[in-house]
């Protein structure tokens, strides 16, 4: 007997690789501030933004990483809490 089972769908996101995005909620750290999408992951409805929400992540030795420690790195965001940034991008 076949059970019917939804397949998740995918929804369009308003947000690609590349954009300038602004955090409309989370730490008032990177709220604010632009950044722009490094990844975005559709079936989670998730993006990664450069300087957005870091955590810390501890790291054992490898070859790769001799020392190891504790290493920090951008974990993925909701796209419910970024919106497209309008204004200009500021170059250093």
């Amino acid at each position: 007997m076949k059970r019917n089972v939804k397949k998740a769908s995918i929804k369009p996101m308003h947000i690609k690789k590349g954009d300038l995005v602004l955090a409309i909620a989370g730490e008032d750290a990177s709220r604010g501030k632009p950044g722009k999408v490094l990844q975005v992951l559709p079936k989670q409805q998730r993006a990664i933004v450069e300087g957005y929400n870091y955590v810390k992540k501890h790291m054992r030795k490898t070859q790769d990483n001799p020392q190891g420690g504790i290493v920090e790195k951008e974990a993925p965001i909701h796209v419910s809490n970024l919106v497209k940034f309008k204004g200009e991008e500021k170059s250093a």
